[in-house]
């Protein structure tokens, strides 16, 4: 029998983290650990208040999982079939099938993304980095502050209100360089996206790259209109879901941002990865605000995707784990 314990980290934020539905300066994640036979593995939860995830009911999933035979799982079968009875949010299911994962890895001699059958990670993989939402007259700071200029890619979260400003300062400070807007759903029609693109691309030294989820999911007809009519590639993010229909979507975006916290496990992250390539869709890597636990794995099948977007842990005020490092605004997993 296998040991399985959740315990509850409260991580302190660099910096006030903005998006258009909520803020906030912590968040509290959970880690997931599992031991037995000398071997062990760890996953990490960063539960989402866009899906009803807490940290609170993530702890009652977990009790009722103990409750209900989880200290027997010693396979991804069985696991399975646990939670086919037992449903959990799907933050609580990455950690656990991470954290198994790792284990049946560490008791087969092998990496986990030799373990998946998945190509292995490069030596180092550029990562995006995100800018929260904030007062523009405070970008060229924030830009500074973070040494931004070092990453390829800089992320930056918008609402309607104040997203063009935003826009506008990072060009000033920064001309020439690549951006991803992410809306988080913030538009509520095509045509609004349409103008605020209009308008962004027109700015000086703007260089949009990718603009992602601008409009809630269910507005699945004004996405089918903006797409072709999009001067940039649209990138889903809220739109995939675990019961996606990616013929659908290849009618509203040009990719797919794939999250292993959303997907629910490296399984099904794998599969939707694959699945955006077969449809003709950009495969892109991303995250929620974590530390390098959940990083660390979305490491070991970065191979999958040709832009990644696993900053998380660099927002986190002096992350405990260490099992990323960041250089130049690459990432790369110590020996």
């Amino acid at each position: 029998m296998l040991t399985w314990t959740l315990t509850t980290h409260e991580l302190h934020l660099r910096y006030v983290w903005k998006i258009s539905r909520n803020a906030s300066s912590t968040k509290t994640n959970l880690l997931l650990r599992v031991s037995g036979g000398g071997q062990s593995g760890t996953g990490e939860a960063a539960p989402n208040v866009r899906y009803n995830e807490t940290p609170e009911l993530l702890k009652q999933q977990f009790d009722a999982l103990q409750a209900n035979g989880l200290t027997a799982v010693t396979s991804l079968v069985e696991l399975d079939e646990l939670l086919a009875t037992q449903p959990v949010a799907h933050a609580l299911s990455f950690a656990l099938e991470s954290a198994l994962v790792q284990w049946l890895a560490a008791c087969a001699g092998q990496p986990v993304w030799q373990w998946l059958g998945v190509p292995p990670p490069a030596r180092t993989v550029p990562t995006a980095f995100s800018l929260p939402i904030m007062e523009p007259g405070a970008v060229a700071g924030f830009l500074q502050e973070q040494n931004a200029a070092r990453f390829q890619l800089l992320k930056i979260k918008v609402n309607q209100a104040e997203g063009l400003e935003l826009i506008r300062e990072v060009a000033r400070v920064l001309p020439g360089h690549g951006l991803l807007v992410d809306g988080n759903e913030t538009w509520t029609n095509a045509d609004g996206v349409l103008g605020f693109l209009e308008n962004a691309t027109a700015l000086p030294g703007v260089h949009l790259r990718f603009l992602e989820q601008p409009m809630p999911a269910a507005l699945a007809e004004d996405y089918r209109y903006l797409r072709p009519r999009s001067t940039v590639p649209l990138l889903a993010d809220e739109s995939v879901t675990d019961t996606a229909d990616f013929a659908e979507i290849a009618r509203q975006f040009h990719g797919v941002n794939v999250k292993l916290m959303k997907a629910g496990g490296f399984r099904r992250g794998v599969e939707l990865l694959r699945r955006t390539n077969a449809h003709g869709l950009l495969p892109m890597l991303g995250c929620m605000v974590e530390t390098t636990v959940g990083i660390e794995a979305a490491m070991q099948i970065s191979a999958l995707a040709d832009v990644h977007d696993l900053d998380g842990f660099l927002i986190v005020k002096d992350e405990p784990f260490g099992l990323v490092g960041e250089e130049a605004g690459q990432l790369f997993l110590p020996a």
